[in-house]
C-alpha cells in the first residue's frame, strides 16, 4: 500500500505532520479528517523496497478469475449480519474465506483478516485490494469504523451494490436483441463477402459481357478481402490496441466518456445512468456522514464516466469558494430543471441527502423505461440496415443474373 506524507493544522490550530498508509490521497483526507486534522498538502511519499516485510502470502491475481457484484454483495449482506451479531471481524473474515468457491474471494479474505490481526484498520486493509473494493467503499466502511456502525455500513454498500447489478442486468437484456442482430449482420456480410460473391463471379465471367456497375463494386471489394485479409485482419487488431491504450491517456478517457454520452438512441440511456449514479453515490455519502468535499472527491472517481467527473470535481472546487451546493450543480449543468428545484428544496430544508435519494431514484425510472424500449426505438435502424443489405445484394447479384437469363432465354 502506497504511504503518504501529509501536513495540517488540528483542532488548536497547530500544524502537524506525518506519514500515513491509505489506498488513495483521498481515503488519506478523509482518515485526517476524522481525526479532526484539515489536511493542507498531501504526496505520496518514496517507498523503499522491503521485500521482507511483504507476506509471503501476497494475492496472485489470476488470469481468468475475479470477483463477481453478486459474490461482493453476498460478502456485504454476511458482514452486516456477522458485525451486527458481534462477531469479531477477524473471525467473520476467516469464517467467510472457509466458505466461498471463489478462490480469489477467499485469499483476498485472508489477506484482510491478516492484516487485522497486524492491527491494521479495516478501511486500510481493503485500500490494498482496489480491483476488489473501489473508493466509495472504502470511505463508507471508513466512517462506520469511526462512528461505530460498521454494520450499517456493511448494509449500505450491499443495497447500493444491489441498485448497480440491477442496472447492469436490464442495460444487458435491452442490448441482447440488438447486439445478435448486429452479429449476424455482420457474420452474413463477411460469409457474402468470401464465399457467395467469388462463386457469381465465375458465373458472370463464364458469360462474359459489361457487368453493372454496383456489381463491379461488389467484386472489387471481395476480391480486396481475399487478396489482402491478413493486413485487413492486422488493421484491425492495431486499431483495437491503439483504441485500448488511448482510453488509458488521461485525455482519451475523457473525451470517449463525452462521446459516449451524444451516442444516438443509447447516449441519453447513459447519461441518465451516469446522473442515477452521482445522486445514489452522493446521497449515501452524506448520509454516512461524510464531509460534502471529501464526498464530492470520492464520488467523482465512482460514476464511471471520467467527464461527468470532472464536472463533479468542478463542483468540489466551487463549494470550497464557499458557493452554495445548487449553485455549483447549476454551474455544472448536468441536471434537469426538475432535479434542481429538488436539489435546492433540498438545500434550504437542510436534507439534501434525502432530496439526492429522491434524485436518483427519478433517474433510474426514466433508465428503466427507456430500457423497456430501447429494442423498439432500435428495431427501425436494423430493420433499414438489413434492408440496405438485401437491397446491395439484389442490385449487385441477382440483378445481372435476371438479365443474364433474360438474354439467354430470349
Amino acid at each position: 500500500m502506497p504511504t503518504f506524507s501529509y501536513r495540517g493544522r488540528n483542532r488548536d490550530g497547530e500544524e502537524v505532520s506525518g506519514l500515513l498508509e491509505a489506498g488513495t490521497p483521498s481515503l488519506v483526507a478523509s482518515q485526517l479528517a476524522a481525526d479532526g486534522i484539515t489536511p493542507i498538502s498531501i504526496k505520496e511519499a518514496a517507498q523503499e523496497a522491503t521485500s521482507s516485510g511483504k507476506s509471503s502470502r501476497d494475492i496472485e491475481i489470476k488470469l481468468f478469475q475475479k470477483i463477481t457484484i453478486d459474490e461482493l454483495i453476498m460478502f456485504s449482506r454476511q458482514m452486516y449480519s456477522l458485525t451486527k451479531a458481534g462477531v469479531p471481524i477477524t473471525r467473520a473474515m476467516r469464517g467467510l474465506a472457509n466458505t466461498v468457491t471463489n478462490q480469489l474471494l477467499a485469499d483476498t479474505l485472508n489477506d484482510l483478516a491478516s492484516d487485522l490481526e497486524k492491527g491494521h484498520a479495516l478501511s486500510s486493509a481493503l485500500a490494498k485490494h482496489p480491483k476488489v473494493f473501489n473508493e466509495l467503499y472504502l470511505s463508507i466502511i471508513h466512517i462506520g469504523e469511526n462512528t461505530g456502525q460498521l454494520d450499517q455500513s456493511f448494509k449500505q454498500m450491499a443495497a447500493y451494490l444491489e441498485l448497480e447489478r440491477q442496472t447492469i442486468k436490464n442495460v444487458k437484456q435491452a442490448t441482447r436483441y440488438p447486439m445478435f442482430v448486429l452479429i449476424a449482420i455482420a457474420a452474413a456480410v463477411a460469409i457474402i463477402n468470401v464465399f457467395v460473391i467469388p462463386a457469381f463471379k465465375s458465373v458472370f465471367a463464364s458469360f462474359g459481357g459489361e457487368l453493372p456497375i454496383q456489381t463491379q463494386i461488389l467484386i472489387g471489394i471481395s476480391d480486396f478481402t481475399l487478396d489482402w485479409w491478413y493486413l485487413i485482419l492486422g488493421a484491425l487488431v492495431i486499431a483495437v490496441v491503439a483504441f485500448r491504450q488511448w482510453l488509458k491517456t488521461e485525455t482519451g478517457r475523457i473525451s470517449w466518456d463525452r462521446r459516449k454520452l451524444k451516442f444516438p438512441v443509447i447516449g441519453p440511456i447513459l447519461y441518465r445512468i451516469v446522473l442515477g449514479r452521482f445522486s445514489r453515490t452522493f446521497s449515501i455519502v452524506m448520509k454516512a456522514g461524510v464531509p460534502i468535499e471529501q464526498g464530492l472527491a470520492v464520488v467523482a472517481n465512482a460514476v464511471g464516466n471520467r467527464f461527468i467527473g470532472d464536472k463533479v470535481a468542478n463542483m468540489r472546487m466551487g463549494i470550497e469558494r464557499g458557493e452554495s451546493f445548487t449553485q455549483t450543480a447549476h454551474q455544472a449543468q448536468m441536471f434537469s430543471p426538475l432535479v434542481m428545484q429538488m436539489l435546492a428544496v433540498g438545500e434550504e430544508t437542510g436534507r439534501v441527502d434525502q432530496m439526492l435519494e429522491e434524485a436518483a431514484g427519478f433517474y433510474e425510472q426514466e433508465v428503466e423505461y427507456d430500457l423497456k424500449n430501447l429494442t423498439s426505438a432500435i428495431e427501425p435502424i436494423l430493420i433499414v440496415a438489413i434492408g440496405a443489405m438485401v437491397l446491395v445484394l439484389a442490385l449487385g447479384v441477382f440483378l445481372p443474373l435476371w438479365e443474364l437469363s433474360t438474354t439467354i432465354n430470349g
